[in-house]
């Protein structure tokens, strides 16, 4: 098991807001706005696509080579097996592809019995650990790298789950900008969501629906976020690690 995090790190950038009546918590995460940042200096943005299962929108991803553009992508177990020559993509691009644990088999990492949007969570604390070290573990066997953020399906989770991941070495990774609605929006409407982005969002979207509209909205709207000048940026990037005390 990996060692703990600084507590500090890991909820410098979160805000847990309720998902109502559940109990469950969706948190959000932005980059801290620096208050020397230079006027006209370039708005940063990280964009991360989740790998939930499936197959991959090549459509997203060549966009994202072509224009070198990075982004965080949060792949499960389930992807990794299936999308070899993805991630030969992928990891042919250490400059621009920051790849995260998405999980093991896409199931919640909620540590009590319920369900969210209609998937079971992990149910119990044992099960959220499976969840989140079987998909370390494909990433380490994948890339050679520790994962250093998790996303659980849904991104929604307990306190008492967070805690889990965080003593697993992992920061719970959230969002400020819904792109794709879980890939269930249209086009337009997901460009829309992705193009609105400010400084210091982070944006949310899918990269393994190649058949969903929403895939053409999110290119889309990074190819509208570059035309602005917009600096995009991964969550390995140091203003979302910031030193511990």
């Amino acid at each position: 098991m990996l060692k703990p995090i600084a507590l500090a790190a890991l909820f410098a950038t979160l805000a847990m807001p309720a998902f109502a009546g559940t109990g469950l918590l969706e948190p959000s995460l932005k980059m801290p706005v620096s208050k020397v940042q230079a006027k006209g200096a370039s708005v940063r943005v990280a964009i991360t696509l989740d790998a939930c299962m499936g197959k991959t929108d090549f459509r997203i991803l060549n966009t994202l080579v072509q224009e070198k553009i990075p982004a965080t992508i949060f792949v499960t177990a389930r992807w990794l097996k299936h999308n070899s020559d993805a991630l030969a993509i992928l990891m042919a691009h250490p400059d621009l592809f920051e790849l995260e644990n998405h999980g093991e088999n896409h199931i919640p990492a909620v540590d009590k019995p319920v369900s969210i949007y209609g998937i079971a969570a992990a149910g119990s604390e044992q099960a959220v650990v499976q969840e989140v070290e079987g998909g370390r573990q494909a990433i380490l066997a994948a890339t050679g790298r520790q994962p250093q953020w998790f996303r659980g399906a849904t991104a929604k989770y307990t306190n008492t789950s967070m805690t889990t991941i965080n003593q697993l070495g992992e920061r719970v990774a959230g969002y400020s900008i819904n792109g794709d609605g879980g890939s269930l929006l249209g086009s337009a409407i997901t460009a829309k969501h992705i193009a609105s982005a400010k400084d210091g969002d982070v944006v949310i979207s899918h990269i393994n629906q190649p058949t969903h509209e929403a895939g053409e909205g999110v290119v889309k709207g990074l190819l509208a976020l570059k035309a602005r000048g917009v600096t995009f940026v991964r969550l390995d990037d140091p203003a979302f690690n910031p030193p511990s005390n």
